[in-house]
């Protein structure tokens, strides 16, 4: 089995990700039998449903402390105590106090969406392949629209990767006016890079909601929040018609790993460094929401 090897923007080194579920994960993606179990049940909303419900019992603040100690949170960045939650999805979206997340508030730079595994393409017209080689973006299929899809076919993009053991919330890397908003419906496939080195499509097959951003200097921003496997829910907080802030809240997923997509006009943003060197590699970079994703061009 292949590890999931990530860049740690922080230590300033690769390590390997703890995967939360790997061996279902690996079981329903690397197996035949899993692959029908996957047809049958788990990509559905029912599953995901079912699950949701089973962590907005009272019954699951039990799971919550356990939760904190295996996968190490630092509780003084929440916002409230724990003992506030009244069950384990209350605690999965928990906010976060501000100062745990510095944003980067410089003219012209652009903030990450979400903490999360981000994997940067600088110019998805000449990417050679994400997570897998040979794998390429559907614009058109990812946005749902032909004429939207050409804004961005040589844009770049940065897909952020969430885990279950992250801040759930997203944030709107850029300042502007929501000009658009969607929910695109689908199955809801992991989007581990177990599941998409087998196949990217699950981000374009995906239930999801698209946020258009308009920007004063970069162009329209299309912002994708991806639900997955055990995620039946994507809650938006902003809505089309609101003026948004840079690291303003945008959402927030229920229970389970997800991802969030943000796509750029051509010529519009120069990636940071470690999100393009290491993107070009097909490796992703560990950082936290409010932290640099990239420079306006001018």
């Amino acid at each position: 089995m292949s590890e999931i090897r990530f860049y740690n923007r922080y230590s300033g080194r690769e390590e390997v990700e703890e995967v939360y579920g790997e061996s279902f994960v690996r079981w329903t993606y690397e197996t035949t039998m899993g692959r029908i179990g996957l047809w049958l049940l788990a990509k559905r909303a029912a599953f995901s449903h079912w699950y949701g419900w089973r962590m907005n019992r009272a019954s699951s603040v039990s799971k919550i402390r356990p939760f904190i100690e295996e996968y190490g949170l630092d509780e003084d960045e929440f916002l409230e105590g724990v003992e506030s939650y009244s069950n384990f999805n209350d605690f999965f979206y928990r906010k976060l106090k501000a100062s745990a997340r510095p944003l980067v508030e410089e003219e012209g730079m652009v903030a990450l969406p979400a903490d999360a595994r981000h994997l940067g393409v600088s110019n998805l017209g000449e990417v050679e392949g994400l997570f897998a080689k040979g794998q390429f973006f559907d614009i058109q299929a990812l946005v749902g629209s032909v004429s939207l899809a050409d804004n961005y076919r040589r844009g770049a993009a940065v897909v952020s990767r969430l885990c279950p053991v992250d801040y759930h919330r997203f944030h709107s890397p850029v300042a502007g006016k929501i000009v658009e908003q969607r929910l695109i419906n689908g199955p809801l496939n992991s989007v581990s890079p177990i599941a998409l080195r087998r196949s990217m499509d699950y981000l374009w097959e995906n239930k999801r909601v698209l946020t258009v951003i308009d920007t004063p200097d970069l162009g329209r921003v299309s912002f994708l929040a991806i639900g997955a496997t055990c995620v039946g829910s994507i809650l938006m907080t902003a809505e089309e018609g609101n003026v948004v802030e840079k690291g303003g809240e945008l959402g927030y997923f229920a229970f389970g790993g997800s991802c969030v997509i943000t796509i750029f006009e051509r010529g519009r943003v120069e990636l940071a460094e470690d999100l393009r060197d290491n993107g070009g590699r097909q490796i992703e970079v560990y950082a936290k929401v409010g932290d640099l994703l990239g420079r306006a061009i001018r």
